[in-house]
């Protein structure tokens, strides 16, 4: 058996039958004759509904199949605005968002749809002039969709690189000059020195006449699209016939990791390789083994893990569960926006646990918003039909409803007959059937079920409507943190600056922040508190109590702060408490800006209900989607052994080694300044628990975000890998100023296949940069 080779510094193995830029290829392929491509090809007057007043353009998807513009009617020049289809997560038809349910009365439902793009920017929600068009736009949309999905990292930067191409050819004459070339190049992060670039400009420019086109641009970009790196690990493997066999094959799968048959390997080949005759003698050239590790077989992500494959049987106490933060808010937490959308989005992430802060409304009906704050209104049974028609679109495990609540009596009964109304059966109502009442159900369990966190009344209800409850937990922790924090000077700054953005938001609209509490919110409505089960909030009693007394079916919540400080204090009490109840823990009150805290130190301590702003981007939030994209993002990850059982023993070591090699087509961030291109470097970040936390980081590398190389190898020794998660990150190196974010990818370490992996970039909101990737090597040993 071979050894993995060392970071190779020999001549390349020559490129045996190099893919085609093929122009045609892309998402129009196959579709170039569809009806419903064809209308969006010619355009269609559609109205943009944003208010009272839509206003009609003309929206045109662009010849590239990826690209969609409008232009404002009667005007010659059209419009800069675009949008791309990769960028687009859904299509809805009809009345199905917040803005068509509030603005879009006066336009027939089936003229309707919209558009919900990925991370944060709002929905598009248009109108066309009659159902046919609507409908061409909306299955057209979804078959563009479909069509990008299926499409290979090969085909995907083929499309890219033939968009460069459009956008370089300044003349549209469909050949290229040198100077367009050298903006080409520019375009896609790369400063290459004048006397090379023009040498491989003349290489290519086989007519002679100064210009590129037809199959002298193919030539160019086949060059530009040379992977060296992969030439010469497919020569290690081939020997000096350039042809990797069957069982060649079989010795590269097994030296990654994977136990692999020759039938295996023949099946790889079959799979991914493009040359009939190499295919039909089961051979693989190098343009086979490229897309073999381009595609998903060659991720850095276990594609099993990309299904849920752990044991959903185990109570619920036992899972790491996604949860979330002031879900209704779209900013920030002082004067943000208030939406429905903002559920759906959590919910299509695969968050499990969302938040409902409910205040008293006008005739008669709750509404959700952050009291003492300019933040707008939404309806309570809005929230509750959002959540019906989203809940298990991207899960079937349960949700649970966290409720705040600031309502009285009769608005607290409003709020339970909506939520049984709306929801119908999905709502658990009752202790399961058989249910050992000493363990909470599992997810497998109460799979399809919304169940309720909230106050829960003494049974049998003896005393009379309006009996009144211990205060909400959650309310009574911030009255003891806010106590505390006036102690601690590190906080005064930030209550000072509370004061004085409260000052200036009350000289603004007095009224408008004075939240509706009802005089009777401390009481219990027994209709609200019949649909509290297994959830039920109760004031923390102490961990000794607790842990001598335990009740899983009642939980409590904890501020960031009092967390950390039963952790400091307690931390092996905290995790035995963990093993057996629910923890809710959520950020201080006092972050105007609704900025997050890490939480892995509360995954360090078995806290399941670890719930973050899910509209703030950062670090934190990759965590969070890191730590959940390991068990098919169903929004329920088992937690290790050793925190559901105290008597588990501790995990053994492990020395991890990465070694970065390249990186691939790195999006160049600033578009505007045509001659500004990255100088990347690879940071390595590892997150569990304080004695694995770590960072290290390659060099950079000048001027090149198109290939640039690195081959360094990183190395962490891990005393906890079961908790870890291994964050990619790729900055623009700046030496006057912080560095520039570029992408990052953040997995489990359990999720992290060994081996030469790909890894697919995302950005600061969480889409796609495809087709942005890392190409490293990694190995693990357990000590």
């Amino acid at each position: 058996m071979r050894t993995e080779p060392p970071p190779p510094h020999s001549h390349p193995v020559p490129l045996v039958s190099p893919p085609r830029c093929t122009h045609g290829a892309g998402p129009l392929a196959g579709l170039t004759e569809d009806e419903d491509i064809q209308l969006m090809l010619r355009g269609s007057l559609l109205r943009k509904v944003k208010s009272r007043r839509a206003k009609e353009r003309l929206y045109r998807l662009q010849e590239d199949g990826m690209t969609v513009w409008f232009e404002r009617r009667f005007r010659r020049t059209p419009s800069k605005q675009i949008f791309s289809v990769m960028h687009i997560e859904g299509v809805r038809q009809g009345h199905q968002s917040e803005g068509l349910r509030k603005y879009g009365g006066s336009f027939p439902e089936r003229h309707c749809f919209t558009i919900v793009f990925k991370g944060k920017r709002k929905n598009l929600d248009l109108a066309a002039r009659g159902e046919e068009d609507a409908q061409h736009w909306v299955q057209g949309l979804t078959k563009l969709m479909a069509r990008l999905q299926a499409m290979n990292q090969r085909e995907k930067l083929d499309h890219w690189i033939h968009g460069i191409l459009q956008r370089a050819d300044k003349n549209k004459d469909n050949k290229m000059c040198f100077q367009e070339v050298k903006s080409m190049l520019r375009m896609i992060n790369i400063d290459m020195n004048d006397i090379y670039a023009y040498k491989l400009f003349k290489e290519c420019d086989h007519s002679g006449d100064e210009r590129l086109e037809g199959r002298e641009l193919e030539e160019f970009c086949r060059r530009l699209l040379r992977r060296p790196e992969l030439e010469e690990l497919f020569g290690h493997y081939s020997g000096e016939d350039c042809v990797l066999s069957a069982e060649e094959l079989r010795e590269f799968l097994r030296d990654q990791g994977e136990e692999a048959t020759l039938r295996q390997a023949c099946a790889i080949i079959h799979a991914h390789e493009l040359n009939e005759k190499a295919r039909q003698q089961d051979l693989m050239m190098l343009d086979g083994f490229m897309m073999y590790l381009l595609s998903a077989a060659g991720d850095i992500l276990n594609q099993e893990h990309t299904k849920v494959h752990q044991d959903m049987s185990q109570p619920l106490c036992h899972y790491f569960i996604s949860s979330s933060h002031n879900t209704y808010l779209t900013h920030n937490q002082i004067g943000g926006t208030s939406s429905t959308e903002a559920y759906v989005r959590a919910l299509m992430t695969g968050c499990r646990c969302v938040e409902l802060d409910c205040w008293e409304g006008a005739d008669g009906e709750p509404v959700i918003y952050h009291g003492h704050t300019l933040t707008s209104k939404i309806l309570f049974r809005d929230v509750i039909e959002s959540i019906r028609d989203y809940a298990f679109k991207r899960s079937p495990y349960p949700v649970i409803l966290s409720l705040e609540n600031h309502c009285g009596l009769e608005q607290q009964a409003t709020m339970a007959r909506h939520m049984k109304a709306i929801l119908g059966d999905m709502l658990l109502t009752q202790p399961l059937d058989g249910q050992d009442p000493d363990n909470l159900p599992s997810p497998e369990q109460l799979k399809g079920k919304v169940l309720v966190k909230g106050k829960k009344l003494p049974e049998p209800w003896g005393e009379p409507r309006g009996v009144t409850a211990a205060p909400d937990p959650e309310e009574e922790e911030k009255e003891e943190e806010k106590k505390e924090e006036e102690e601690e000077e590190e906080v005064e700054e930030e209550e000072e600056e509370e004061e004085r953005l409260q000052e200036r938001s009350s000289q603004r609209s007095l009224q408008e922040i004075q939240p509706l509490q009802a005089k009777d919110a401390s009481q219990v409505a027994p209709e609200l508190s019949a649909v509290v089960v297994y959830c039920q909030a109760v004031p923390f009693p102490g961990l000794a109590q607790a842990l001598q007394h335990p009740r899983p079916c009642e939980m409590s919540s904890f501020s960031e702060r009092k967390a950390r400080r039963l952790i400091k204090e307690a931390g092996p009490a905290f995790v035995r408490y963990n093993a057996r109840q629910l923890s809710r823990v959520y950020p201080l009150g006092l972050k105007m800006n609704s900025s997050n805290y890490n939480p892995q130190e509360m995954w360090n301590a078995g806290c399941q209900l670890v719930a973050l702003n899910f509209q703030t981007p950062g670090y934190e939030m990759d965590l969070n989607a890191g730590r959940f994209l390991g068990n098919g993002c169903c929004g329920y990850v088992l937690k290790p052994p050793f925190l559901r059982s105290p008597h588990v023993e501790g995990p053994r070591c492990l020395v991890l080694h990465i070694r970065v090699i390249t990186a691939q087509q790195l999006p160049k961030l600033n578009q505007e300044k045509r001659s500004s291109i990255v100088d990347p470097f690879v940071r390595v970040e590892i997150h569990g628990v304080p004695a694995d936390c770590s960072k290290q980081q390659t060099g950079y590398r000048t001027n090149n975000g198109f290939n640039p190389r690195w081959e360094e190898t990183l190395t962490f020794q891990l005393q906890a890998p079961e908790l870890a998660l291994v964050r990619f990150v790729v900055e623009d190196h700046d030496s006057t100023s912080c560095n520039d974010f570029v992408g990052q990818f953040t997995l489990p370490l359990a999720s992290m296949r060994e081996g030469y992996r790909h890894i697919h970039l995302l950005s600061k909101d969480g889409a796609s940069l495809s087709p942005a990737t890392l190409f490293v090597h990694v190995k693990c040993k357990r000590l």
